[in-house]
């Protein structure tokens, strides 16, 4: 495939590829707006099914290009198993992947590097076989990939059992019940433990690796892991009208799979009390038991304070009979929300969340207070940070039926929204300065965004 630029001149393109799934695709989307700023060319690439069911995609001067996984109709879900789904995306991704590079080499418009999700580690191997410069761009915390990459290289070994800590370089004692759930529960998923061990599989090949965390935040791990990895630290990927405002038109991520209700939430919102407003949510995968989801209504009933709490369609049936017509007075109930808008609302003084990574940087990022919920995955692992290390939030504990009961969820709240969570306040104003800091102009992961734009174009004209 010819590659080279018709002109020295033009600026360098970058291919930006995705796991398709929300949570990878938007700090990819918000990395690539950031890129496109310091004017180089984008294409961001989604697979067919991806196209077909977002609800609204603003990206700017970004291109959009299509890839198929081998499941147009039904995605993800359209395959049997994980195993089959990642077996077919491998083998009709290539096949699509060149053609979109082919297609945009014919324009007038080759690409010169290719960012990638490491979820899918073949387009590494698909980007350097084909002569273009490549970037992996991990989108969970520096924490979580470091302990995957010791787990991967044999040197923390799995299942991680007993008492005592588990002690990886560059992070606080763990126990094990803080690592990811695919590690300290092991076998839980196999396909997915597989997937996020794999992503190490060729990194060695990568020209950069990017990770949406931001120095402050991690400077200990990101000190560790760089004496091996070529680590730089570029988030957070929160669109930029909630940090620096230096990209006047990025106001949301742009991309949703679900339907959102914000006009509604923040509307009701706006006749309530500063910090009055519990907000819930659990993202866009995790899926809690009737049980639990009984409880947390429970508590919520019992708190009297003003909550919204978004519950997907597909969890709706699982909320108590009759609780959103006995609590409308006090909560509002919603499939999906822009949840950024509702955080930066001043109504909100708290946020009840499963610390997935993403929640957890846009917590971070708007200075709300957290209440912990872990589900699995890396969750566990962001929370002990949230609470031990940041501390800025509190870990709502299971018991031993693996439930976070009610009385728990009313303690936490309270703790946080109350006098006793002054600390956890004042933190989270911190760390919302230094969030915004880091992205700012000279900041340290815009002066890393920089660098890579820098070194991309002086690669193209032959400046070692």
């Amino acid at each position: 495939m010819d590659t080279k630029k018709a002109n020295a001149n033009e600026t360098a393109h970058c291919l930006i590829l995705p796991y398709p799934i929300q949570g990878h695709i938007n700090p990819m989307l918000q990395f690539a707006k950031r890129l496109s700023h310091k004017r180089l060319k984008i294409t961001l690439a989604l697979t067919r099914f991806i196209l077909k069911t977002i609800k609204g995609l603003s990206g700017g001067s970004i291109s959009i290009g299509s890839i198929s996984d081998g499941f147009d109709e039904g995605g993800r879900a359209q395959a049997k198993t994980h195993e089959e789904y990642l077996a077919r995306f491998q083998q009709v991704g290539r096949e699509t992947l060149m053609e979109l590079l082919q297609a945009l080499a014919d324009s007038g418009s080759p690409v010169d590097c290719v960012v990638y999700d490491p979820f899918i580690p073949w387009v590494l191997d698909l980007a350097k076989g084909s002569g273009l410069l490549a970037a992996a761009f991990f989108t969970q915390s520096c924490a979580v990939d470091c302990i995957y990459h010791r787990v991967y290289c044999g040197e923390l070994k799995v299942p991680v059992r007993g008492s005592e800590k588990v002690v990886v370089p560059g992070l606080p004692p763990l126990r094990p019940e803080d690592m990811p759930s695919f590690i300290y529960v092991h076998g839980s998923y196999p396909s997915a433990f597989e997937m996020v061990t794999g992503q190490f599989q060729n990194i060695d090949k990568a020209d950069w690796i990017f990770v949406n965390t931001f120095y402050k935040l991690e400077e200990e791990v990101i000190n560790c892991m760089s004496r091996t990895w070529k680590v730089k630290a570029i988030g957070p990927t929160i669109p930029s009208m909630y940090l620096d405002k230096r990209l006047h038109d990025d106001k949301e991520y742009g991309l949703n799979i679900f339907k959102t209700t914000t006009d509604v939430c923040t509307n009701w919102l706006s006749k309530k009390q500063p910090k009055s407003v519990i907000y819930i949510s659990f993202g866009s995968l995790a899926q809690l038991s009737v049980e639990q989801i009984e409880e947390l209504a429970h508590a919520l009933t019992t708190l009297n304070k003003h909550f919204l709490w978004v519950v997907r369609s597909s969890e709706l049936a699982k909320l108590p009979k009759n609780f959103s017509e006995e609590s409308s007075e006090k909560g509002l109930i919603v499939s999906w929300c822009q949840q950024l808008e509702i955080l930066a609302h001043d109504a909100v003084g708290c946020f009840v969340t499963h610390c997935g990574w993403n929640s957890t940087l846009e917590g971070l990022s708007l200075g709300v207070p957290i209440v912990a919920m872990p589900q699995w995955t890396d969750q566990s692992t962001n929370t002990k940070f949230v609470v031990d290390v940041w501390r800025v939030g509190i870990w709502a504990r299971a018991d031993e039926k693996g439930l976070v009961r009610e009385g728990e969820i009313r303690r936490c709240i309270k703790h946080v929204m109350e006098g006793d969570g002054e600390e956890i306040r004042e933190n989270a104003s911190k760390w919302k300065e230094m969030a915004r800091d880091a992205v700012d102009e000279g900041g340290s992961s815009d002066r890393n965004i920089q660098e890579f734009v820098s070194t991309l174009m002086s690669s193209l004209k032959g400046v070692n």
